[in-house]
């Protein structure tokens, strides 16, 4: 579990639960940073949800695992619709949000720690370009061999990552040389999230393009289906489980 000092994402969203807006700010080993899309987009509702969100929402069965579930937009809708959806996340303060909107099965978990005390699952959902949580290739293709000892025949990987090579903005483009020159994936980011006085520790994030999704999951027990691209970088990869 984070200490509550580094707890920068759950104090943003329910801060702007409790009427105090705000946003995370997202700082990169090489010194970029930016500013997030915010709390209200954590606790959006599907009306207002992207197309390629909705776009996938029928390709959701059975049990359901949201892995960094935030402030719960997506398990609240599955449960409203009737789904069994349980949601996990690193953030106390994320958790507490989804408790506080009214989420029933919500933990605090880190995405390492999922395990079969969970149960076993049709749809594990990782929205909010949360396939990033995966890290770093050998951490993804060892994390996607434990998802399978957790689903179903049949079962679903629905996960949200961000095209990184269609950019033409200078400092991606060297930040991708770099992590070339370290071998590291172009897309493996190195950052931390601040808020107010909270900060994160450093921590990897991995975005993808389409092709690498397919040597991700190569020899993992699951296949690219399907991707769900968007009018942005960002894109939604359905793997399949074999």
């Amino acid at each position: 579990m984070i200490r509550d000092y580094e707890d920068a994402f759950g104090h943003a969203m329910y801060d702007y639960l409790h009427g105090k807006p705000g946003h995370e700010v997202v700082e990169r080993e090489d010194g970029y940073v930016d500013i997030s899309a915010g709390p209200a987009l954590y606790l959006s509702q599907y009306k207002d949800w992207p197309d390629h969100y909705k776009k996938t929402m029928n390709r959701i069965k059975g049990k359901v695992l949201d892995i960094g579930c935030g402030a719960g937009r997506i398990s609240l809708y599955l449960q409203t619709r009737g789904f069994d959806v349980i949601g996990i996340d690193l953030s106390p303060n994320a958790v507490k949000t989804c408790k506080e909107r009214g989420l029933k099965k919500v933990k605090v978990m880190s995405i390492t720690q999922i395990n079969k005390k969970l149960g076993k699952f049709d749809s594990l959902v990782m929205f909010g370009n949360n396939f990033g949580l995966m890290g770093n290739f050998n951490r993804a293709r060892w994390l996607l061999r434990k998802f399978r000892n957790i689903t179903n025949p049949g079962a679903r990987i629905i996960a949200e990552s961000l095209d990184y090579a269609d950019t033409k903005e200078p400092h991606h483009l060297q930040y991708q040389k770099l992590n070339r020159k370290r071998g590291r994936m172009a897309g493996q980011m190195r950052l931390r999230i601040r808020y107010l006085n909270y900060k994160t520790p450093w921590f990897d994030y991995l975005f993808a393009t389409h092709d690498e999704m397919k040597l991700i999951v190569m020899g993992t027990g699951w296949e690219v289906e399907d991707y769900i691209d968007s009018a942005d970088p960002h894109y939604i990869t359905i793997f399949k489980r074999v």
